[in-house]
């Protein structure tokens, strides 16, 4: 049997271990947790969600990143299938009771026949045997250097903020009320999936006098900040305006608060729920990089707010991706050293479902060429083809930057009968993305039915 060694147990090593352990390689997962932690972690599970507990959007006819589930589902993927299966209300997002989530994902691949897992650090990539990188944005010091040697070029870095979560019985719902965003959700408990926060305009200039004028963490000497835009610290975003927050996160749009319909917010803060108890819940975008003390006394000036409890305060950290334009190779390999294949985050794809997919591909990338075949490229039409398109060549190299999949990186489609509506054009995408979706999962296995015999 053929063997396959990956590094990080993730989400993207998880699911490349899955994808290849299935088409009948022997898999070693290399995990340095539980006995090299990391700041973000807190156990030894495989998968386990570090910031958001969210998936993003389940749409998968007008959004990208519900495109990607469905691409995923379809190609039996062991994250979304375990993130369905652990999933919460929260209106047309696919949120995660995260515990659970990581467990299950735990237990399915030491249930693997195929799936062995070693509890140790690698320093160094290997020379001999295949292998995947999949370390993630938190990528320990030793093999990022290790990475930088082998690549020839200084690692890329930007840093990324974690968003604080509450204890829900410490939220006074005299003041919050339950609501997703326009009623969204097929059921009352996705109906009611979010916590809102209104705030009038004098209370919302006073949260921003204060959120600019608190103590931040500061960077190390030598340290830029080179942030992500879909994960920006809520201080950057003030410092971009007063109002930025207004028509980001704070969004007063889609809700109507029950305790004075008549009166509409100038602003709204929403928690979502973050675990299946609803004990639990995140402040939605609200990513910082405020020291502690003055995100207790920032945060608690939010209506409902005042008395609230933190199970996890925000913070920030350094996250490290490779210039994957310059340095991979269309089949996710690194052109210096084609033994080692890179997948997540760490090739500047960015959030857990595109961190996913990417495992994915690479997982039945090396199962393909184990046994002596090359998978059909996929088509860029396709989410995962538009992603990795991106990754291995479709970006900009000097301005390459982390991406979360959106249908800015798929072909256009053609507008036939004139310019077509968004909803029209996002439902022409999906569909498109689909059949050739369908007809590159079929193609693997002709080929696969073929090698067989």
């Amino acid at each position: 049997m053929s063997e396959l060694h990956i590094i990080g147990g993730g989400m993207a090593g998880s699911e490349a271990a899955w994808q290849a352990a299935n088409a009948g390689l022997s898999v070693t997962i290399h995990e340095m947790r539980p006995k090299v932690g990391t700041f973000a972690h807190r156990t030894g599970h495989l998968a386990e969600m570090v910031c958001s507990n969210s998936f993003r959007s389940d749409d998968s006819e007008q959004n990208a990143v519900g495109l990607l589930h469905w691409e995923m589902r379809a190609a039996d993927g062991l994250v979304i299938a375990m993130a369905d299966r652990h999933r919460l209300p929260a209106g047309g997002a696919l949120a995660v009771d995260r515990d659970p989530f990581a467990e299950a994902v735990t237990e399915a691949l030491h249930a693997h026949p195929n799936v062995s897992v070693s509890h140790e650090e690698i320093i160094e990539l290997p020379t001999e045997g295949q292998w995947i990188s999949a370390t993630g944005p938190l990528t320990s010091p030793g093999l990022a250097e290790a990475i930088r040697v082998a690549t020839g070029a200084d690692q890329l870095a930007f840093f990324d903020a974690i968003a604080p979560i509450v204890y829900a019985d410490t939220i006074d719902m005299d003041i919050a009320w339950r609501q997703s965003r326009y009623d969204k959700g097929e059921t009352e408990d996705e109906r009611t999936a979010y916590i809102n926060c209104p705030m009038t305009k004098a209370q919302y200039e006073a949260f921003i006098d204060a959120l600019l004028a608190s103590d931040k963490t500061a960077f190390k000497e030598g340290e830029t900040a080179g942030y992500f835009d879909g994960c920006l610290p809520i201080e950057v975003m003030a410092e971009r305006g007063r109002e930025t927050l207004r028509f980001g996160p704070m969004k007063p749009v889609g809700l109507t608060n029950p305790h004075a319909p008549e009166d509409k917010p100038y602003a709204v803060v929403q928690l979502r729920r973050d675990n299946k108890l609803g004990t639990l819940y995140n402040i939605v975008g609200f990513q910082t990089k405020m020291k502690y003390g003055a995100q207790t006394d920032v945060f608690r000036m939010i209506p409902g707010l005042h008395d609230a409890s933190f199970a996890r305060l925000g913070g920030i950290h350094r996250n490290t991706f490779i210039h994957s334009p310059v340095l991979l190779d269309d089949q996710m390999r690194l052109k210096s050293q084609p033994n080692i294949r890179f997948a997540g985050q760490i090739t500047g794809v960015e959030g857990y479902v595109e961190s996913a997919a990417m495992g994915m591909l690479a997982g039945r990338l090396a199962a393909a060429e184990a046994m002596g075949r090359t998978l059909p490229s996929v088509p860029e039409t396709t989410a995962t083809g538009a992603l990795v398109t991106h990754i291995t060549g479709g970006a900009e190299a000097k301005t390459f930057q982390p991406m979360n999949v959106n249908f800015g990186l798929f072909p256009p489609v053609d507008a036939k009968g004139g310019r077509r509506g968004r909803k029209d054009r996002y439902r022409a995408y999906t569909d498109r993305a689909k059949a050739d979706w369908a007809e590159w999962l079929a193609a693997q296995a002709l080929d696969g039915a073929r090698g067989a015999a």
